[in-house]
């Protein structure tokens, strides 16, 4: 069941200082949207690749520049089908050594900089810290695939499973996670929902309640049974 905390999605800015995301995550998010300058960490988890693919798809159909580097298995179809706008999306599937002089370059000018890959390179606390305070400098947001310690902001998924295989037979259709969010601007225990990431078709929805599940596989059973 979706906590009572995310019942009333809070309204975006309107300066701009808020970067748009899709109404599922805005629930979940304390400003409505991707604060620029924050820095907003997804740890390594089922789900965590089309989650930031959900995070990138709104800002970038708005207008806004986002870059992912480091993630070399990133799919273009499965961006384009999240939402993404490919023409605003820019790769940088294997920086090599040079991870944070490509992360600081990105930062000064696109909007979303997602960055892979810092714990294999050995990113140090003071180079994070130097990130963190490039994003904020240039309003950026910073998108930290792995762990981050001092984030602004963490969405984390759990719970994860497929839908749509049959016994032995079907095609998965979505996968369903519980997204928690966690840092500030939010209470104590956090928020959460359950969203299906990918739902059918690629992008994000909120995953339907348990209750209304039951009851349609019910009517469903009853339709065969007639």
């Amino acid at each position: 069941m979706e906590d009572r905390s995310t019942a009333v999605r809070p309204a975006p800015e309107a300066d701009g200082r808020v970067l748009p995301v899709a109404e599922p995550l805005a629930r979940l998010l304390p400003a409505g949207g991707l604060r620029r300058g924050s820095t907003v960490a997804l740890p390594h988890a089922s789900g965590s690749t089309s989650l930031l693919l959900a995070l990138l798809a709104e800002a970038s159909a708005d207008g806004a520049w986002a870059a992912v580097v480091g993630k070399p298995g990133l799919g273009l179809v499965a961006a384009s089908e999240a939402g993404l706008r490919l023409e605003r999306l820019a790769l940088v599937p294997d920086p090599g050594p040079d991870l944070m002089a490509v992360a600081v370059a990105l930062l000064d000018g696109m909007d979303v900089v997602a960055v892979a890959g810092a714990e294999r390179a050995g990113v140090r606390a003071a180079e994070r810290q130097r990130l963190a305070a490039r994003a904020r400098q240039r309003g950026a947001v910073l998108v930290a695939l792995g762990a981050w310690p001092g984030a602004d902001l963490e969405l984390s998924c759990t719970d994860a499973w497929w839908q749509g295989l049959g016994a032995g037979a079907g095609r998965l259709a979505a996968r369903q996670v519980r997204v928690r969010a966690r840092g500030r601007g939010v209470a104590l225990g956090g928020r959460s929902a359950g969203l299906l990431l990918p739902a059918p078709g690629g992008a994000v929805a909120a995953a339907p309640e348990p209750g209304v599940e039951r009851i349609r596989g019910r009517l469903s059973a009853e339709r065969v049974a007639g």
